[in-house]
């Protein structure tokens, strides 16, 4: 068996235990009898549960055996998918059909687009390399990182990812009826979307001409500084950030004013990533003068007209 068709299988194996879990805790299953009462009372505790075990637990000892970690990356798109359906069929749910529906068409919306968007980048191939932040803490932590990853890759992306779909829960416990911020939620999240899709495209289409330029022995494009990518040096960022605060609207609007907690926390976690993205573009020599220069002119996130070359500072010299 290949390693591409291996890495699908057990991809698609692992959430089994969860999912074989909850379907028998809603068909009443006798052996679950003495914690039904428990996983009826706590939805989110039961969430969280199902996550230490099922991710933080097994996604890290799969990681040791294979020596990669890059499950969670595959999984960043899919568990909000799945958070969502569980608050949505968990026996003490309450909502308005209406935002519910709402709420899982955009869901499923963000989630192909974003699963689409790792595989095109992947060629394809199932956890042919882990994300490069992950390799390159495994290289400062040496023989430590094989405990210290339980913390850094997966505890960590339970508090992320519970945190980011707490609105997707709020949506599934309030049974409010829609009013004009329901309107507002739909058009952050949609247009996050849908900035990010064309950002991650612009980006994809540049990244493939310079591989085939460096295939055929010719310069590459020192930079990208097309599309979106004219008036943000992280369009795509912007996008995913608009997408998470807009779900915090929903929430937000049903009388929660911590919503926003996990899209807020997000939202630090990628300022500190955008540092670490542009340090890696300031290595490549081919590339410095170009990013240095477009670092100056062009805004980080939010898209915005160039600054020209009076308003930048110029360095000074001796």
């Amino acid at each position: 068996m290949g390693s591409n068709l291996k890495n699908a299988l057990i991809a698609f194996l692992t959430p089994l235990p969860s999912i074989l879990f909850y379907t028998s805790f809603l068909n009443n299953h006798p052996f679950l009898s003495p914690i039904s009462s428990w996983c009826n009372h706590h939805p989110l505790l039961l969430a969280n549960a199902l996550f230490f075990f099922n991710i933080d637990v097994l996604f890290w000892l799969i990681s040791l055996i294979q020596s990669s970690n890059w499950m969670i990356d595959v999984y960043w798109t899919v568990i909000p998918v799945m958070l969502l359906h569980y608050f949505q069929t968990h026996p003490a749910s309450q909502f308005d059909l209406w935002r519910s529906r709402v709420a899982v068409a955009l869901t499923w919306v963000w989630a192909v687009r974003l699963t689409h968007n790792y595989f095109r980048r992947e060629k394809w191939q199932w956890g042919a390399r882990e994300d490069w932040r992950f390799t390159d803490m495994a290289q400062q932590y040496g023989k430590n990182w094989w405990w210290i990853s339980f913390f850094a890759v997966y505890l960590i992306q339970q508090v992320f990812l519970i945190g980011v779909c707490l609105p997707l829960y709020i949506i599934h416990t309030v049974n409010k009826p829609c009013n004009i911020w329901d309107i507002v939620a739909i058009f952050v999240c949609l247009s996050g979307i849908i900035i990010a899709y064309f950002s991650d495209t612009q980006l994809h289409t540049f990244v493939t001409k310079n591989e085939k330029l460096k295939e055929e022995g010719k310069p590459m494009v020192a930079n990208l500084d097309e599309g979106l990518w004219y008036y943000s040096r992280h369009p795509n960022y912007f996008g995913e950030q608009l997408w998470w605060w807009g779900l915090g609207i929903f929430g937000w609007n049903l009388g929660f004013t911590w919503a926003f907690v996990g899209a807020l926390v997000n939202s630090l976690c990628l300022a500190y990533v955008t540092i670490l993205v542009e340090r890696k573009m300031l290595k490549m020599e081919y590339r410095v003068e170009a990013y240095k220069m477009y670092q100056k002119r062009t805004s980080v996130w939010v898209p915005w007209f160039k600054w020209s070359l009076n308003q930048v500072p110029k360095e000074k010299t001796g």
